[in-house]
């Protein structure tokens, strides 16, 4: 269900005057884009956590505080606190753990990490954001999200080494 506060808005575009095709076209794509914002975010949780998942964080993390769940059907997410640290967990919806997160100062990531940085082709980009990522069979990683501008964002991952490993586009 749309609330009528978004309803009212896109009716509020009806009355505008719009006089290029392309305009209307924009209007239209922008329209449609808010209304299946506002249905996936509705929506967003549309099966229950598996309780395998749940088996395996609580032997994972016995001492786990303030657990929060999410299942997108996709993969099963669980955020929560440990040791005064907020961490995030992902499990696949069958219950197999593939990852947990938490945040990283820059000034905290290992030496190697931060050499390794300055020599990468990214260095001469703004540092947003840095995570540590533990992933199954004892690996660390290290996640830098870096900006040049505000439409060219990246996330870089080193590993403990200062490699780096691989990098992808992110909004």
């Amino acid at each position: 269900m749309i609330p009528s506060k978004y309803l009212a808005l896109f009716l509020q575009l009806d009355v505008l005057i719009i006089k290029h095709k392309r305009m209307k076209r924009i209007c239209f794509s922008l329209i449609v884009t808010g209304l299946l914002f506002i249905s996936t975010a509705a929506f967003s949780q549309v099966t229950k956590v598996p309780q395998i998942a749940k088996d395996n964080f609580a032997k994972q993390y016995p001492k786990a505080e303030n657990v929060d769940w999410d299942n997108d059907v996709v993969h099963v997410t669980v955020q929560f606190d440990q040791a005064g640290e907020r961490l995030t967990a992902e499990y696949s919806n069958k219950g197999i753990w593939k990852s947990t997160q938490k945040d990283i100062a820059y000034e905290k990531l290992p030496t190697a990490v931060v050499d390794g940085f300055k020599k990468s082709k990214y260095a001469d980009r703004e540092v947003t954001d840095t995570k540590m990522i533990y992933y199954p069979a004892d690996v660390i990683q290290y996640r830098v999200k870096v900006e040049k501008n505000d439409i060219e964002k990246k996330y870089v991952w080193f590993d403990e080494n200062g490699r780096l490993i691989r990098e992808s586009i992110t909004l």
